[in-house]
């Protein structure tokens, strides 16, 4: 049976993850492959309940606690939805992944990278994505997109200064992997974005 292929999208709130992760599943289905389209943290109904709960604006948890959930979440996800699927040779596409550990509970909370490694390691069994699009726009403009929203997350309260340090924290990473990280304009229009990620995907399937 032909192995699976796990890719990541990342990115800012409001730079068009959801919406790229259904055209680039358009594009597998249209070639004849299957695909699961999930997202982190989520992907399982244990997962979904512990993402309710670390996104909740309301509740103040520690960053440590806060940091536990998220790895808790992913190693259920792993184990009950991404692991199986790979195995099943599907193309799995996810909405976040360990990148965005690193970034908003290492860079954003500055929790010990050592610590989130070696953590996210033993919760993935150290998957790393065959692909991750960093979806990147100025965070001013990210958030223009992100006003009509009637419910915002924790971290799209932290302000304009926490996003910009995320957004560095997201680019330095496409800096050290530039051949698994590749990054786009999230601020073109749709479908430019969209042509940018098919043609990356197509000198590979």
């Amino acid at each position: 049976m032909k192995k699976g292929v796990f890719i990541t999208f990342e990115g800012a709130d409001g730079s068009g993850k959801t919406t790229q992760i259904a055209k680039t599943a358009e594009w597998f289905k249209s070639l004849g492959y299957e695909v699961v389209c999930t997202r982190e943290p989520g992907g399982t109904p244990a997962a979904e309940k512990i993402r309710n709960l670390v996104l909740d604006a309301n509740l103040k948890i520690a960053h440590q606690t806060e940091t536990l959930l998220y790895l808790a979440a992913r190693a259920d996800h792993m184990a009950q939805l991404i692991k199986p699927s790979l195995e099943a040779g599907k193309i799995v596409l996810c909405d976040r992944f360990s990148d965005s550990t690193f970034v908003y509970q290492g860079c954003g909370r500055g929790v010990p990278l050592a610590s989130l490694k070696m953590l996210d390691s033993f919760a993935t069994g150290a998957l790393v994505p065959a692909l991750t699009v960093l979806l990147d726009g100025d965070p001013e403009a990210l958030l223009a997109r992100r006003i009509k929203r009637a419910v915002s997350d924790k971290f799209e309260l932290e302000g304009i200064a926490f996003q910009q340090k995320i957004r560095a924290a997201f680019l330095a990473l496409a800096e050290q992997e530039p051949e698994r990280i590749f990054v786009v304009d999230a601020l073109q229009e749709e479908a430019a974005v969209t042509a940018a990620i098919l043609a990356r995907l197509s000198k590979v399937f």
